[in-house]
Parts: C-alpha cells; structure tokens; sequence
C-alpha cells in the first residue's frame, strides 16, 4: 500500500463515518499521509483527525478512535494506533512492501503515471528566456504523465541551441503550439487551464553543460531562486546531486548484471532497514501529482535526491559475499534496488535528462 493508497483509504474511513453518522463534516480532497513523527510509530501516520475535529465539534482522540475502528480492518493495514492528541499511526502487513514493489516493476519507469487521460487541456506560455523555456518543457511532460493534453508556447522564438543541445519542445507565440496526449470525452471532463511560466531567470548560459547537467541546473531550484551557473554540476562527486541520482540508478543497474552472472534474479519480498526508502518509493506517485498540481517540477528532482539517498545504503548488501549462497533475502534486497532504479530513470526521464546504465 502506497502513500496514495493509504490516503485513499483514510478519506473512505472519513466517508463512511460520515455516512453512517458518527461524524459531521465535509470529507476533504485529501489526507496527508506522511513516515510518522516524534512519539508515532508504524510506517505511516496521518493528522487527519485534528484536521477534522473543529468540524466535528468532538476532540481529535474521539475523531481519531471514529477513524480507527473504520481503518483497522482494511487489507494490507496490520495495526492502528492513535498517538499523542489524535494522529493516527499505521503498521503495514510485512507483504505490503513487497507489493509495492512488484507494482513498481510492474509499471517500470511509468510507475506513478496516469492510466489514461485526466480531461484536462493545459496551454503552457513562457517568455524566451532559457530557463523559463526549459521548465515549461519538462512541467508539460510531467503534466502528461499525469494524462493531461499539453501546449507550450513561447513569447518569442527560443534560441535553436536551446532545443538541440537542451532538448526543448516549444513553439514561438503565433505559430501552432505542439501538444502531445488526448482529452477524454464524457462529463468527467475537466475545464482547460492556461499557465503561464516565469522562473527567476538563468543568470549565465546553462548551454555549456550540456543536456543533462544544464537541464538540472536549472529545473532543481525552486522557482524563485536563482540557479547556480555553472556550478559543480558536471562534477561526479557526492555533494553533487545530479551525481547521486544518475550514480544511484547505474549502481542498481550493475547489480542487475552482476546477480545475473552469479545465477540468481530479482523477487520482490520483505526487506529490513529499508523503511526510507520504501517511504520513498511509495510516495513517488504523489510526487509526480504534486509537481503537476503545483507546476513544479523542482519537487521532482528533490524527490529524486531523496531516492537515491535512501538507495544507496541498501547497495551493499545486495549481492552475497564470499561463498555466500544467494538468499531470499538477497533476491528481495536486488528486487527493491530494481525497483528503487526504475522510480530513478522514469523521473529523470520526466525531467528531460538521461538515466545511464554505466557511468
């Protein structure tokens, strides 16, 4: 169970506590689902009931304890337990991580994609400015994985450079816009947005560091802040970040290869010491949701970083050691780095930028 999942749940809880009359208020659109705080426990925690309890003109432990008795029977939830003054704590099945993985390789590197189109046209318009063009073209693309139809035009027509050495897509105003996708028929159509995108601008040519480093320069920034040119983008050490990504997804690429020469393959099962990075994982899609939502697309390369951080400590016990005889454990440990270096290249890609197999 996902992030995503689980907050689903906790809003269905809230429905049928409202249905069945126990509680009084207007569910929300969502439940903030996030690894537990000070004094929680379990993998997961929510604040939902404190969120709920003005409403509801009952104490967030009532709320809470409403919300729990709904919650603990649901698949996948092993326990519910209510902590401090009404957050909600979540122990997963020990077979849950293992599910979310095999979903992941399922999905691969469109795990957290739509399955199918949100109804939603978005046109995109953007000055030429370099940075500017370039968050607009890697925002369309996370906006149709999310099964959006896309446009992006340019107030002015982008320098060629910016399309062949940074990879844009962007048409100059008064030309036909590219789009990419296609809008769902139905009444679950959705209105059509017009999003005009204006970073703080790039302060130097980012063309120098090529497609990958000169994208990242300039997508990981929050908008607002200016980004770092040239910086130590190009620099393969750890206190580059662009390095730790793509180093994290060639390290889960090369145990691939090497298990396979030792005669054993992936299969997705429990893991220790790896809640981090399951959290990780796990929260990927709403990542990908968010950055959509809140045009963004710098909360995805902080999301990565936040990946292979969590990636990297798991890479050493992977493979076995010595005469050691592959394990289930083993093959657990190489399923979740799989799974962890497809969430890597799918977001990259997402990003405009390469995901090496060697580097």
């Amino acid at each position: 169970m996902t992030p995503v999942e689980l907050s689903r749940t906790v809003l269905h809880a809230v429905r049928r506590a409202v249905d069945e009359g126990e509680l009084s208020v207007t569910v929300p659109e969502r439940a903030v689902v996030t690894p537990p705080g000070p004094g929680g426990c379990g993998d997961y925690a929510t604040s939902i009931a404190l969120q709920l309890a003005g409403a509801a003109g009952q104490p967030p432990r009532r709320v809470a304890e409403i919300l729990r008795a709904r919650l603990a029977g649901e698949a996948f939830i092993g326990d519910v337990v209510v902590t401090g003054p009404g957050f909600l704590n979540f122990s997963l099945e020990r077979n849950a991580s293992a599910l979310l993985v095999e979903e992941i390789l399922r999905r691969g590197r469109r795990y957290g994609h739509a399955e199918g189109a949100g109804g939603t046209v978005v046109r995109l318009r953007c000055p030429a400015e370099v940075r500017a063009v370039v968050v607009a073209d890697a925002l369309a693309r996370v906006l149709r994985s999310q099964g959006d139809v896309v446009s992006v035009t340019c107030d002015g027509r982008p320098a060629l450079e910016w399309e062949t050495v940074l990879g844009v897509d962007a048409a100059p105003s008064g030309s036909r816009s590219r789009s990419a996708g296609s809008r769902s028929a139905g009444p679950r159509a959705l209105p059509d947005l017009d999003i005009t995108i204006h970073p703080a601008p790039a302060p130097t040519d980012p063309l120098p560091l090529g497609r990958d480093a000169g994208r990242w320069a300039l997508l990981y920034p929050a908008a607002h802040d200016r980004p770092r040119l040239p910086g130590d983008h190009l620099v393969q050490r750890e206190a580059n970040p662009l390095f730790r990504v793509r180093y994290a997804h060639a390290r889960t690429r090369a145990l691939l290869r090497n298990a396979a020469d030792l005669g054993f393959h992936p299969e997705p099962g429990p893991v220790s010491d790896a809640e981090a990075l399951l959290a990780a994982l796990g929260d990927h899609p709403r990542i990908l949701t968010a950055t959509a939502t809140h045009r963004g697309p710098d909360r995805l390369a902080r999301h990565l970083v936040t990946v292979a951080d969590a990636t990297l400590p798991l890479l050493p016990a992977v493979l076995p050691l010595g005469d050691e005889k592959p394990s289930a454990a083993h093959r657990a440990r190489l399923a979740l780095a799989e799974a962890a270096g497809a969430v890597l290249a799918g977001g990259l890609s997402l990003l405009g930028i390469d995901a090496p197999d060697h580097l």
